[in-house]
């Protein structure tokens, strides 16, 4: 739904609820989503790319007073740039800076204390506005020696790319009103140790915020890789099976021991909606779901909001080129190091900008997912499922009852529950052989993350 007046907007969604026959399922697809789904446009993404190059630096430890150079000017035309879009929609966007005081270590990369500043743009849902979900993408960038806030960094891929991502998102979805908030975020401290996820994740639950995903979009725009392999087709997903504190929790332990979902975090989950948007909705793009946090031994700025109890991916390209990550700008062996603006395809980023908003888009149309899923079965013949209503004022035309095996990837069966009913057995359906969910979903058509048992049905209930 385009942006109407609030009231309107709420009158058309009722009717649609009274009209929808509740007995069965809802739309398959929203056609809205094919189209945001090519919205996003490369000459604004290469322009915003360029503007944060041209900064010079963007390391944490650069200059926060000069006007054209260093992290304090870039975080400031990211607060003006985020202004005009939320001007250009009536006021639709919350601009504001969110900051931390890290203390200086001389263990650490923050040698003095810091300021960390975050900027932060909220798209207010109209029906949820406490419940989020959150695009990311980092405002700083480094060279070779991580304490070195002065040489030139252009940072054009790592990761101008993603900040300017989430930007070109905002631009695209303020055309529209959504249920739930969206936030468009640019993340700082992030070469240093991750301290602007860190500090926004304690800020975002001392505010009691619903943060339902984070995708943060690190590296979004090389091609051509380090292993020789050029490629504008696929992205990766990264996401861990479960939240950190889940391992040391012996009640979850137990469960999954004896009951599985030791891939069925809310994090994957939500790698598995992204999977499942992109294929539905996104042409001539593979996603590709990695069983990781992160790459191999490395990190980035979702992990701070996992640490924190929400579940969050990283979404970037597939063939990273190392000799553009980190590096001091030089020739080396004939090689040209640097992270330079030359080696960003924009058309590439525009499509995983697309995923991204997608994402947003189908997460913030829909209802809030079942908060508890339960299930029962054992030596029995059927599978039953019972869940607890999401509280939620979005309308909900019913809920999916997933199902997988259990080496499967991604859930392949589905069948639909009316709205009002919180239960339902799987006849002949073994719950020995495969895992179970539960979504929710609306009148039109855009689900929820699928939400997988913690408890068992009671005995005789």
């Amino acid at each position: 739904m385009y942006r109407y007046p609030l009231l309107f907007a709420i009158l058309i969604s009722d009717l649609a609820l009274c009209a929808q026959d509740m007995t069965s399922p809802p739309p398959a697809a929203d056609p809205r989503l094919y189209d945001i789904a090519d919205a996003a446009d490369p000459a604004r993404l290469e322009a915003d790319i360029t503007t944060l190059v041209n900064f010079g630096t963007r390391h944490t430890l650069s200059d926060t007073v000069s006007e054209t150079r260093g992290i304090g000017a870039a975080r400031r035309w990211i607060f003006a740039e985020f202004e005009r879009i939320g001007a250009a929609c009536g006021g639709c966007l919350e601009v504001m800076y969110q900051r931390n005081l890290v203390e200086g270590d001389p263990e650490s990369r923050i040698k003095e204390d810091t300021w960390v500043v975050n900027v932060i743009a909220v798209q207010r849902g109209t029906r949820d506005p406490n419940r989020f979900v959150m695009m990311s993408g980092d405002i700083d960038n480094r060279v070779s020696d991580p304490l070195d806030g002065t040489s030139d960094s252009p940072g054009a891929n790592d990761n101008a790319s993603g900040m300017a991502g989430a930007l070109e998102a905002a631009r695209v979805l303020t055309q529209y009103e959504f249920a739930g908030s969206i936030l468009y975020v640019g993340l700082s401290g992030e070469e240093q140790g991750l301290f602007g996820g860190k500090g926004m994740a304690d800020w975002v639950k001392e505010k009691g915020w619903n943060l339902t995903g984070t995708l943060n979009n690190d590296m979004i725009g090389n091609i051509t890789g380090v292993d020789g392999v050029t490629d504008n087709t696929s992205f990766r997903i990264f996401s861990e099976p479960y939240y950190p504190d889940d391992v040391t929790d012996e009640r979850k332990n137990i469960y999954r021991r004896f009951f599985g979902g030791e891939v069925d975090g809310p994090s994957r989950q939500l790698a598995r909606y992204i999977e499942r948007q992109t294929r539905q909705y996104a042409t001539n793009l593979e996603p590709m779901m990695i069983y990781r946090l992160d790459r191999f031994g490395r990190g980035g700025h979702h992990r701070p909001f996992n640490d924190a109890g929400f579940p969050g991916v990283r979404i970037m390209e597939t063939h990273e080129n190392y000799t553009q990550q980190h590096q001091d700008i030089r020739t080396e062996d004939g090689i040209a190091y640097g992270d330079r603006l030359e080696h960003v395809n924009f058309p590439y980023a525009a499509k995983l900008t697309g995923v991204n908003a997608i994402t947003l888009a189908g997460l913030a149309f829909a209802p809030a997912a079942p908060p508890l899923v339960m299930i029962g079965g054992a030596v029995e013949p059927s599978t039953r499922l019972r869940w607890e209503a999401p509280e939620t004022d979005t309308p909900i035309a019913g809920y999916y009852v997933h199902w997988r095996l259990t080496t499967a990837p991604q859930w392949t069966h589905k069948r639909f529950v009316p709205a009002g009913q919180l239960d339902y057995t799987l006849e002949n359906i073994v719950v020995d052989n495969y895992f179970f969910g539960v979504s929710a979903v609306g009148v039109d058509g855009n689900e929820s993350v699928v939400v997988f048992p913690t408890t068992l049905i009671p005995r005789g209930t």
